[in-house]
């Protein structure tokens, strides 16, 4: 039996949101499902609320507005966030990486989030409603 994982992308506005929306959607209720993208990556995997047999979809509803949300502003708070921590040997690609969402080019965490779950997952998981 094939399990449904619905995200709801009018539920949330930037990427803790999400991180609470795919946790709920899975795990319920104040579930967690990762609250970075590695960890996301990981839970994907199996082993924390999905199936270990990868037998489940994700339905992301009304991913349009979620792709905005997450886009190139949300992509360059969550960057800036992250360049005082960046270890000094990645920290000129973070800056170039903020640079490029700052003027609206390069991928999205959203464009992010899709590529994980397309990479992490089977054909056919992922559906953008």
């Amino acid at each position: 039996m094939t399990v449904t994982y619905v995200i709801d992308g009018s539920g949330f506005s930037g990427l803790d949101g999400f991180w609470d929306a795919v946790g709920e959607a899975v795990n319920g209720p104040g579930g967690y499902f990762g609250r970075n993208l590695d960890a996301f990556a990981d839970c994907l995997g199996g082993g924390f609320g999905t199936p270990e047999d990868g037998s489940f979809v994700i339905e992301w509803h009304d991913h349009t507005r979620s792709a905005r949300v997450l886009g190139h502003e949300e992509t360059a708070r969550r960057l800036a966030a992250l360049l005082p921590r960046a270890h000094p040997t990645g920290r000129a690609r973070v800056e170039r990486e903020l640079a490029e969402a700052r003027a609206g080019r390069g991928p999205t965490l959203f464009d992010q989030l899709v590529e994980i779950i397309r990479e992490r997952t089977g054909p056919g998981t992922l559906r953008l409603m």
